[in-house]
C-alpha cells in the first residue's frame, strides 16, 4: 500500500512563504506524475501544480510565478514552495501520486494552510 503524507502547512501572514512536503512510501519517479491540489472551505478541490516523471512542471495559470513544485528523488519527497501568500490561498493542500493505469491514484490526508490578512 502506497502511503502519501503531506506536511508543512501552518498559519502565515499575507505576503509570507511556506514550503509544503509530500513524503511517499514508494519511488516517486515510478509514478506517471506527482501533483498538488487544494480545497478551500466551501469550494471544490482544484489543481495547483503537477510534476511529471520526466520532470516537466505545470501550474494553474492563476498561480504561476508564485508557487514552485519540485522533488527530491532520493527522499521520495515532493515539495511545493508557496511565495507571496494571499488570504485566498487558504485551503487544505493535498498531494497526489498519479499511476500509469486508470484510477484515482494515491492521495494524502492534506495539510492546512491558513493565510491571515
Amino acid at each position: 500500500q502506497v502511503q502519501v503524507v503531506e506536511s508543512g502547512g501552518r498559519m502565515v501572514q499575507a505576503g509570507g512563504s511556506l514550503r509544503l512536503s509530500c513524503e511517499v512510501s514508494y519511488s516517486i519517479t515510478s509514478f506517471k506524475a506527482m501533483g498538488w491540489y487544494r480545497q478551500a472551505p466551501g469550494k471544490q478541490r482544484e489543481f495547483v501544480a503537477r510534476l511529471s516523471s520526466g520532470g516537466n512542471a505545470n501550474y494553474a495559470d492563476s498561480l504561476k510565478g508564485r508557487f514552485a513544485i519540485s522533488r527530491d528523488n532520493a527522499k521520495n519527497t515532493l515539495y511545493l514552495q508557496l511565495n507571496g501568500l494571499k488570504p485566498e490561498d487558504t485551503a487544505v493542500y493535498y498531494c497526489k501520486a498519479a499511476t500509469w493505469t486508470t484510477g484515482p491514484g494515491y492521495w494524502g490526508q492534506g495539510t492546512q494552510v491558513t493565510v491571515s490578512s
